[in-house]
């Protein structure tokens, strides 16, 4: 039976990103990183819009995504062959004149030093012809948010992993675990293995896996989002358009690959499963960004979903619980994995090896309770 100092389940973007730092940390450490899928980030890790904006998300959110731009500006050597991060800028938009939602964008500027430029509706629409002039009361522009080679990424943090000696495995979905003491035993479909340390960064099957070991779980909600990539407008060069989102939250639209990827923000409640778009929200989508841009439809050239994982208050959840110290969440990461992983995975290798936050989190107003596990009530 092999045995090793942790096994991480799931080698999504949270998985791998961890398993990379803390084979970074702890040069020789023995790590196993399982996937359940035949390949790592089949599911919401390979279904992101690949936008970078600070300004998306929850105060803690928007500090660990701040936190981690100088990764992506400078990532370890042979991390990637191009640059990670590409100029894109996000124009929020309202049908609203000081509208809450965009003030409180505007606040989390603030909290976090980011550009957040406003626009008038005539500045909104030079840059954004197709958008319609009758709903457009107010728009802000964060012109540093970027587009992220989500790919790239994923992958670096697993060519890190190995060439760490994290050992990988695919095709291996976690059967049963139990705890004796001094380690846990491991079932995977090609045999069983012991650990000491067993990191939950199933994404949305984390509260499955809870159950499995005996800990308590922590409420995770799964929710599915709607995407789809349309036609451009005839006529126009969307290659310099921002993405649109309405700070309402109602949907988003954004160049991508010469196409418009556009999403209805949905949030339907679903069960741990691989996602799959639903014709409602499609139409859905459809019109409310039809409400908002001259943007005609004659068909859709590709639609998909994902699951956007999260517990009530919307922060992600890194820490063991005080009843089982050797069980380690990172789990609901929502859709924001991607665009916090360097800094989230710091936070938890110096969770997991000292117990402590890394300064720079800390300074920044992040604490442990904010992230702990036993903030969250599950069942």
């Amino acid at each position: 039976m092999q045995e090793f100092d942790i096994a991480i389940i799931g080698a999504g973007i949270g998985g791998a990103s961890l398993a990379s730092m803390l084979a970074d940390a702890v040069p020789g450490r023995r790590i196993l990183l399982a996937e359940r899928e035949s390949f790592p980030g089949y599911h919401t890790t390979g279904r992101s819009a690949a936008l970078y904006s600070v300004l998306y998300g929850n105060s803690t959110v928007c500090v660990l995504t701040a936190a981690s731009r100088a990764f992506f500006n400078d990532p370890p050597p042979g991390f990637a062959e191009h640059p990670l991060l590409t100029p894109r800028g996000v124009l929020y938009i309202s049908d609203q004149a000081d509208s809450d939602a965009v003030r409180e964008v505007r606040e989390s500027a603030a909290r976090t030093g980011t550009r957040a430029l406003p626009l008038t509706p005539r500045e909104a629409l030079d840059m954004v012809p197709i958008l319609q002039p009758g709903p457009l009361r107010e728009a802000l522009l964060e012109p540093d948010a970027m587009d992220m080679d989500v790919h790239a990424i994923h992958q670096g943090f697993l060519r890190r992993a190995k060439a760490g000696g994290v050992e990988l495995r695919s095709d291996a979905p976690l059967l049963a675990a139990s705890w004796d003491g001094a380690a846990w035993t491991l079932t995977f479909p090609d045999g069983t293995v012991r650990a000491k340390k067993l990191v939950n960064a199933a994404g949305a099957w984390a509260d499955e896996v809870a159950r499995m070991a005996g800990v308590p779980t922590i409420g995770l909600m799964p929710l599915r989002r709607t995407a789809m990539m349309l036609e451009p407008p005839p006529g126009f060069d969307i290659h310099r358009w921002p993405a649109v989102i309405d700070a309402g939250g109602s949907f988003y639209f954004k160049p991508d690959a010469g196409m418009i990827l556009a999403s209805p923000a949905d949030e339907t409640p679903s069960t741990p499963c691989d996602a799959q778009a639903d014709e409602w929200d499609i139409a859905v989508c459809i019109d409310r960004v039809q409400n908002a841009a001259d943007l005609p439809v004659r068909r859709v050239s590709r639609s998909w979903a994902g699951l956007r994982s999260f517990v009530a208050d919307r922060s992600p959840v890194v820490g063991s619980p005080a009843s089982h110290p050797a069980f380690f969440w990172f789990a609901a990461q929502g859709g924001y994995g991607i665009q916090m992983a360097p800094a989230l995975a710091r936070v938890g290798a110096s969770l997991l090896d000292h117990g402590v936050l890394p300064p720079d989190i800390a300074d920044a107003g992040v604490t442990i309770a904010d992230l702990s596990p036993d903030r969250c009530q599950g069942d």
